[in-house]
């Protein structure tokens, strides 16, 4: 899933999007009201992208996790993010049998349960296709297989011999550092 547009921003609820990026702030949008406002650089502003859950073996990004619960509940909502801690944490266990139980606590499994609800409602959850590899040669391949069926017809001439080249006004020109040059302080003898 592709998450990098959506937000965390500290001391604030709920999911924001990246809208612009400011002067001294970026422009945000909350996912659910649609108010903008703005993020300064004072805030703890997290990419969803950026964020990965603590494993026994290696971190796992929240895109993944999110597909995994995704998988479990076959694009629907997860159980109630503010149920009973052990509820959670059994929940979690069967989605991600190999989460770090002494660095991963509850709060963190309901703001990941919570995020998933949140973008699940607004339909954002948008799983990812997987690109086939192509090697270079059939990458030249495909390319001029591609190209050689957007020959012209018979009678036709390329679109290459249609362009026409501009012309230059025939005299003298101006080279572009003399029209350039700031007329300042005349030089001193």
């Amino acid at each position: 899933m592709n998450l990098k547009d959506y937000l965390s921003i500290s001391g604030e609820h709920g999911l924001f999007k990246f809208i612009a990026q400011g002067r001294n702030a970026i422009i945000v949008e909350h996912l659910e009201t649609g108010r903008r406002s703005s993020a300064y650089g004072s805030a703890k502003v997290s990419s969803l992208e950026d964020i990965s859950v603590f494993t026994d073996t290696e971190d796992l990004p929240l895109s993944k996790v999110f597909d995994r619960i995704f998988e479990k509940e076959n694009g629907g909502a997860t159980p109630d993010p503010k149920a009973d801690n052990e509820k959670l944490k059994s929940y979690f266990a069967e989605v991600l049998p190999e989460y770090d139980k002494t660095r991963v606590y509850t709060s963190d499994i309901r703001k990941i349960l919570f995020w998933y609800n949140t973008l699940q409602k607004l339909n954002l959850l948008v799983k990812e296709e997987a690109v086939p590899e192509v090697k270079e040669g059939e990458k030249v391949e495909k390319e001029i297989k591609a190209a050689s069926k957007t020959k012209p017809a018979n009678g036709e001439k390329s679109k290459k011999s249609q362009v026409k080249k501009p012309v230059r006004p025939a005299g003298k020109t101006e080279s572009k550092s003399a029209a350039t040059k700031s007329k300042g302080a005349p030089k001193a003898k």
